[in-house]
């Protein structure tokens, strides 16, 4: 996932990528694109009914199968409960591979607990310049993932207007935006590409410590000019990322 940031790189003008020297392919490195995963549940009322019991024994199971991908994924899990009516919980997952995100989200829902849920919403992206890692420092080509305690996710899509600008244009009003963003320090803001995978063109995700922060930033971001060329009635999720268990135990 890369950072919302437009600054262009040495050899890039305008909307053009000059074509590198061949000293610099011998240096820079090779960026995979990463899939990324925003898959929000539902719960379905009868859940609550079951005694204490059989919920722990589904927790665990369910649990069982979640851990077994640890290692094919950065997996973060967050809860939405009395912060949204569409969502109860909401899992990002980041990697390299299509075919297992489908694998583990068939495995979640053959689980006792998986009967109980419903999707809904599942958003598909792609990394470009930088990729997520787990741990060590930020760079120029990594940034770390899943650091605050809240996570903002806005699905964006532009209207036809915005596509008869140029691209030195559009690089100016996301330049705005940038520089809005930088000035709340407290937000790491992310943003992957979803064009060709669904209706949205990109998902900007917000993380921070400080929710009031965040919507200081929205109310600011929503005066810029590039504002005007976004399409209203895009939902934006409000989640507290816990544990597993603590996001499920918060289903009741």
């Amino acid at each position: 996932m890369e950072l919302v940031n437009p600054q262009k790189e040495p050899n890039e003008q305008g909307g053009l990528r000059l074509v590198p020297e061949m000293s610099d392919l011998l240096t820079m490195p090779r960026i995979e694109k990463q899939f990324v995963n925003f898959m929000f549940f539902r719960v379905n009322p009868e859940w609550r009914k079951l005694d204490t019991e059989t919920k722990a024994i589904y927790k665990s199971e369910f649990q069982s199968v979640f851990d077994r991908y640890r290692d094919d994924f950065l997996l973060f899990s967050y809860s939405l409960v009395g912060f949204d009516s569409k969502a109860d919980l909401m899992f990002w997952r980041i990697g390299n591979s299509l075919d297992l995100i489908q694998e583990m989200t068939a495995k979640m829902y053959r689980t006792n607990l998986g009967s109980f849920f419903e999707t809904s919403d599942n958003y598909l992206s792609v990394t470009k310049k930088r990729m997520f890692v787990s741990g060590g420092g930020e760079d120029k080509y990594h940034v770390l993932a899943g650091e605050k305690k809240y996570l903002f996710v806005y699905p964006c899509a532009k209207n036809r207007d915005w596509y008869d600008k140029s691209g030195d244009e559009r690089d100016a009003l996301i330049e705005e935006n940038f520089m809005v963003g930088k000035k709340f320090q407290n937000i790491k803001i992310h943003m992957t590409h979803a064009f060709g995978f669904s209706e949205q063109e990109y998902l900007i995700t917000f993380e921070t410590d400080e929710p009031r922060d965040f919507l200081a930033l929205a109310e600011e971001l929503r005066e810029t000019p590039a504002s005007k060329f976004t399409l209203r009635g895009m939902p934006v999720y409000t989640c507290r990322q816990k544990s597993l268990m603590e996001c499920l135990d918060a289903l009741g």
